[in-house]
């Protein structure tokens, strides 16, 4: 189980984490919610539903190439599509979807973090993660978001294979990057391969 999730009986999945595992993940997790950013706590749970589904988001793609990337452009985005009723078809679904996808996201990252503060690992044997199969999704869509969000840091393309990245020197200041890009691939492919067994 060390290094990959297995299926659990029952349903979920489990993985063997260590000490420095559980860091690097949680780490990457808080980055993301940073990034991402807060949500919005006010109100009475009622009131926050309803004016969550009146609530405009952004109608203009984020900057930052990270976060265009973790919430794209519908219909090709504005670079892409030069015709105005399509940019402001984005834009409009935009406006209506990013704060949701962003609440989710918001949601995913917490998950994760939520999950690993409850471990106790051991120093010599680190500890096993127990998920079910709603943890099982949300981790899914964290993990999604953090290779996301390094691969676009990184400069993944979808033809990419990993192969050129592997070969950068250790000296280059990416290669933690690269090797933690690959690592979270791998908890992801195995996570999916348990759900489906």
């Amino acid at each position: 189980m060390a290094g990959h999730f297995e299926p659990r009986s029952g349903g979920g999945a489990a993985v063997a984490l260590d000490e420095v595992e559980i860091s690097i993940l949680r780490s990457l997790a808080v980055q993301l919610l940073e990034l991402v950013g807060p949500g919005d706590e006010s109100g009475d749970a009622a009131d926050d539903l309803l004016a969550s589904v009146f609530r405009d988001g952004p109608s203009e793609p984020p900057a930052d190439p990270v976060l265009a990337r973790l919430f794209p452009d519908a219909y090709g985005g504005p670079d892409r599509v030069p015709d105005d009723d399509v940019r402001a078809a984005s834009a409009e679904f935009r406006r209506y979807t990013e704060n949701d996808l962003r609440a989710r996201k918001r949601e995913d990252a917490l998950a994760l973090i939520r999950s690993l503060d409850a471990l106790d690992p051991e120093p010599e044997t680190g500890a096993v993660l127990r998920l079910t199969p709603e943890e099982c999704r949300r981790w899914l869509g964290g993990l999604n978001d953090l290779r996301l969000a390094i691969g676009t840091r990184l400069e993944v393309t979808d033809e990419d294979d990993g192969g050129e990245l592997l070969r950068l020197p250790e000296s280059d200041p990416r290669k933690p990057m690269v090797l933690a890009y690959l690592w979270l691939g791998g908890l992801q492919e195995t996570l999916v391969e348990s759900l489906m067994s």
